[in-house]
């Protein structure tokens, strides 16, 4: 199954009116209509996302099984469908929600050492903030590691 987010889910988002734990927040993101939930479950375990998190995203109307599209009409749909290839025309949102879960990923993966710059990317709640982290991960990970990063918040 592919899950998508839905309206609610698209709005929780941006004003966090509906609290998750980090991990939570992370798959959610990566809730993208692309990438099976196998896949999110695989790029989240290091977090320690079970597939009763995932099951909360759906109870709470945050996410569905990937059937229906978010509607024409929401002023996000566009940013939902803008594919990776067009980089330059994604939108702050867009590209903090693609760079979001690279930015845990790579942070988580640095164990204790990375434990206070993995906090301060969950902590990040904009693409601003999130871009601000960004030379503290190049150090951290380096450039080659960084680069898929760097794409999705830069390019």
């Amino acid at each position: 199954m592919i899950p998508v987010k839905t309206e609610k889910g698209l709005s929780v988002l941006k004003d966090r009116s509906v609290r998750l734990m980090p991990r939570q927040r992370s798959a959610f993101v990566l809730c993208d209509g692309k990438r099976r939930i196998e896949e999110i479950m695989e790029l989240t375990k290091a977090l320690g996302v079970t597939q009763d998190d995932i099951n909360l995203l759906f109870q709470e109307g945050l996410l569905n099984d990937g059937l229906r599209l978010p509607e024409a009409s929401s002023p996000d749909a566009d940013d939902v469908s803008v594919p990776i290839s067009s980089l330059s025309r994604r939108s702050r949102q867009q590209r903090y929600q693609d760079a979001y879960p690279e930015a845990i990923r790579l942070t988580a993966s640095l164990g204790l050492r990375g434990f206070r710059l993995n906090l301060a990317v969950e902590a990040a709640s904009g693409y601003e903030q999130l871009k601000e982290l960004a030379p503290r991960i190049r150090e951290a990970v380096g450039e080659q590691a960084f680069e898929p990063l760097g794409k999705a918040l830069l390019g």
